[in-house]
This record gives structure tokens, sequence and C-alpha cells, in this order.
């Protein structure tokens, strides 16, 4: 009798925690899903934080070309630290900001800024 309430115990555990492995691997491909879409459903996209210098900076520059870029600002939202990750493993940076264009990973502002002087921006938002 003790051997059976012990695999009844166990076997619950078992599927409580198979149950629990398999809600964070949906939460985790809806974020990455989320991430996806938004690389490659707009034009430009642009990974933020609210109050981060760096990130004002890169807004700042796309305003300039009146441009409109889709901003994900991460400290704005509950996922924002999952959306990090996944842009870890996605480009191997979690910094911001991290832009988009097109689809293309263009880096952070430095990086946004190196390529509007280059010419390289406008080279892949006419591409579109």
């Amino acid at each position: 009798m003790m051997k059976s309430r012990v695999l009844t115990v166990t076997l619950g555990f078992l599927l409580f925690w198979f149950g629990a492995l398999q809600l964070k691997v949906e939460a985790n491909n809806s974020v990455s899903a989320f991430v996806q879409n938004a690389i490659y459903s707009n034009r430009i996209a642009v990974f933020s934080k609210s109050y981060c210098p760096y990130c004002l900076s890169a807004k700042r520059m796309l305003a300039e070309l009146n441009e409109n870029p889709f901003v994900v600002e991460l400290d704005l939202r509950d996922d924002g630290y999952q959306i990090q990750s996944v842009l870890l493993d996605l480009i191997g940076r979690r910094t911001v900001p991290q832009v988009f264009v097109n689809g293309k990973h263009i880096g952070g502002s430095d990086d946004l800024k190196d390529a509007i002087q280059s010419g390289e921006l406008q080279k892949l938002l006419s591409a579109s």
C-alpha cells in the first residue's frame, strides 16, 4: 500500500512538473513568435528601453529621417526580460537598442549612425 502511494505522489509530481515545463516552452515560443513578427512584419523595428539614452538617440535619428519605427519598449512590458533573452539567442546581444530594417539586423545606436552616414540605411529602406 505504501509503495502505491509513493508511486502516485511521484507520478503526480512528474505530471505537474511536465505541465509547468510545457507552459514555459509555450510562453517562450509565444515571445519568440512576437519578436520574429516584430522584426519581419515591420519596415523598421526597434527594441528599446524608454529611459535609455542610446535608445532615445536611435529613435531620434529615425525620427529625423521621417521614419516611424515599430518600437518595443522592453521596460514597459511584463515579458521584456524574455524578449531580451530571445534577442540574445537571435543576434548574440541582449543590449538595447537593437534596430532591424526590413528584417536585417542593423545593431545599436552607433551602428545605426554608421549605417545612416554610409548610406547603407537608405539602401535598405529603398529596397522595401
